[in-house]
């Protein structure tokens, strides 16, 4: 008998395959974790010492401008709270003067009660709203001078006390929003100086040398240009003291005159702000303080020019609208000089293009280059 073949289909041979399609799947798998947990964990590309150094500089502006809001701040909390004692000493006054008022009704009150009769006018000075009632004409025809005249002061006490009352709340709310602004401004110092010192201290000591490199060349860059505009100064000086002489001797004068007594007086008081402010030298800058131990950059031009009898404000803000506005170029000696569009930094000139200033936290009062930094303007106070 002849053997049949077989009609049955050949079994696929997928055993092979299937493994390798396994084996893929997961190795596609693995790399794309890997690949996502090298994104995440994989850090940025750590900033140059250049933009640490911008940074830096930018936050340290920052603290500088938040410290001038912390200071006016304080400023005007020292003012309002000032203000909230005084309209409370004057509440306290007016109570008492209203109560000798009220004292003076009730007198007349039981010297009609003990008299045996409650009179109209008596009602009056029991009634618990006078006030209304003291409307009424006829009560008044019935009362002497000098009863009117009491009923007369009670209501003006009245009136003015209320008055001081209502003043008095709304000065202690303006106290309030203004100590929450303190508050905040010396978060915002505290929060902006601690990012500065954060940044600085992931540097390396390599870094942390280049950076000490990279401010030198700065400050010699600085005073380079500090030097080319004491050169111009000193040139113009004697150019303007030429032409002085020349006149002199046209009109007949000896030319050797010390010039007008303003000029005079001006030239004593920035030689008294100046010898405060070198005084001063060496002291720590200290946001917010203003002497005499420490100073941030307004207090020290606030005190220097206060040593020398001129009172100006406390913020750069407010200093820099005050005295005469003068060109770089016309700078004298005790002149204050702002940096920054912000005008969140002031130091005094000293000539030739220096400067005293109170520069930033870490710090100490000291003498630099007026292009240290970038000149928003300069004013004469005196």
């Amino acid at each position: 008998m002849p053997v049949l073949a077989s009609h049955r289909k050949p079994r696929a041979r997928v055993r092979a395959t299937a493994p390798a399609v396994g084996l893929t799947t997961a190795a596609l798998a693995s790399v794309t974790l890997l690949s996502a947990q090298s994104a995440v964990a994989a850090p940025g590309p750590k900033p140059g010492v250049e933009d640490v150094q911008k940074k830096v500089d930018d936050l340290y502006r920052q603290a500088g401008t938040a410290t001038q809001r912390y200071n006016q701040a304080k400023e005007a909390s020292a003012a309002q709270r000032a203000k909230v004692d005084a309209l409370l000493d004057d509440v306290a006054q007016r109570a008492d003067k209203l109560n000798d008022a009220r004292r003076t009704l009730g007198t007349y009150a039981a010297a009609q009660y003990r008299s045996g009769s409650l009179t109209p006018t008596a009602t009056f000075f029991l009634a618990d709203d006078p006030q209304s009632y003291v409307d009424q004409s006829q009560l008044m025809g019935r009362m002497t001078s000098r009863q009117q005249k009491a009923v007369t002061d009670f209501r003006t006490q009245q009136a003015r006390a209320a008055k001081k009352r209502a003043e008095a709340v709304r000065s202690l709310e303006t106290l309030t929003t203004t100590q929450t602004t303190l508050r905040t401004s010396k978060q915002n110092v505290q929060k902006k100086l601690g990012e500065a010192r954060t940044l600085l201290s992931k540097l390396t000591a390599e870094e942390k040398a280049r950076l000490a490199e990279i401010e030198r060349k700065k400050e010699a860059e600085a005073r380079r240009k500090a030097r080319e505009l004491a050169k111009r100064q000193t040139a113009a000086k004697t150019e303007a003291d030429r032409k002085a002489e020349e006149a002199a001797k046209g009109s007949g004068g000896t030319g050797t005159g010390t010039g007008t007594g303003s000029d005079s007086g001006a030239t004593t008081k920035a030689g008294q702000v100046l010898a405060f402010a070198r005084a001063q030298l060496g002291k720590p800058y200290v946001w917010g303080a203003a002497g005499p131990a420490s100073y941030d950059c307004s207090g020290l031009t606030q005190a220097a020019w206060k040593s020398a009898g001129v009172n100006i404000p406390r913020t750069t803000w407010d200093q820099v609208k005050i005295g005469t506005r003068v060109a770089t170029a016309d700078l004298r000696p005790g002149d204050l000089v702002f940096f920054y569009d912000d005008i969140s930094h002031v130091g005094i000139y000293k000539g030739d293009g220096m400067m005293i200033h109170a520069p930033k936290p870490g710090a100490n009062v000291r003498e630099e280059s007026i292009y240290s930094m970038p000149i928003y303007s300069s004013v004469r106070p005196a």
